[in-house]
């Protein structure tokens, strides 16, 4: 059963994905010479992530902006401006004012988007919805040597392109040492077909990544990767899982069907396009 949200608990769920994500980029940020260009910066009350050399919004991003750091605003354009990477701003309902909606507005950028963050409180009694064929489909935790596999199960998961694959696999297995991570590997009558991760702080668990190949979806592997980690989670005695989905997405509703619930959804702002018309006006 879910603990009702109030702004405490917002906060803690916030602070968990910051945690998962300062954890991770701190570690590819120690391979020799930063070749990732790792940089993280507070400014205020929000944490600005920056990777300059891997592209895309999910390590280019800021959390934790709240009211009242209107101020950062600028100082935090001018970090991703001198970069040369958009920045994007994730916003939480319990921090938001129409003071900082206005700032950001003023600023150039605009609401664009909506992500899900779900949770549920662990209890010692919980017990799992679906029980594994045992026959078809296994999880197991990722073995070292086998990070190779696990970046070629995310790049088709997420139809990234292949180049992307060693440096997954690299940017991910620099965490394998670690006492916060753990990663899973799930198989469909002996193939691999899904990866998942989980990253443990303070008591709370964070469902961090989790891909299946997409000619064996539909299979109940993405589900049973939850299941498991909740499982996973309970057995390490957190209090609590998070996670985070697009809104109404297949992860959302199989992260729902698992027992999580909505907690809030973030906005997404981004700068907003100046577009150019034949006239040569700008609208």
């Amino acid at each position: 059963m879910s603990i009702a949200v109030k702004k405490e608990l917002a906060e803690r769920l916030e602070n968990a994905e910051i945690d998962a994500l300062s954890s991770r980029l701190t570690e590819i940020q120690k391979i020799d010479r930063n070749p990732m260009s790792v940089e993280i910066k507070k400014f205020g009350n929000a944490t600005a992530f920056s990777v300059k050399n891997i592209p895309g919004p999910s390590f280019n991003t800021v959390k934790g902006l709240n009211a009242g750091d209107e101020k950062h605003i600028e100082k935090i354009i001018d970090f991703y401006k001198q970069k040369e990477i958009p920045v994007r701003f994730e916003l939480t309902p319990a921090h938001t004012s129409s003071e900082l909606l206005t700032c950001l507005s003023e600023a150039g950028y605009y609401h664009n988007d909506f992500h899900t963050t779900l949770y549920t409180q662990l209890s010692r009694e919980l017990v799992t919805i679906n029980k594994l064929n045992e026959q078809k489909l296994t999880i197991r935790k990722l073995k070292r040597q086998e990070f190779g596999t696990f970046a070629e199960i995310y790049i088709k998961g997420f139809q990234m392109p292949p180049f992307l694959k060693d440096g997954i696999a690299q940017n991910n297995e620099i965490l394998y040492d670690s006492e916060n991570w753990t990663f899973y590997l799930a198989s469909y009558e002996n193939e691999p077909a899904g990866i998942g991760v989980l990253f443990v702080n303070d008591r709370i668990a964070t469902l961090a990544a989790a891909a299946t190949i997409p000619s064996l979806r539909n299979k109940g592997i993405h589900a049973a990767l939850i299941e498991h980690r909740i499982l996973q989670a309970n057995q390490l005695e957190c209090d609590l899982i998070v996670g985070q989905a697009k809104f109404g997405s297949v992860s959302q509703n199989n992260m729902e069907r698992a027992g999580l619930s909505i907690a809030y959804t973030k906005a997404i702002w981004n700068k907003k396009k100046v577009l150019i018309q034949q006239t040569g006006a700008r609208v």
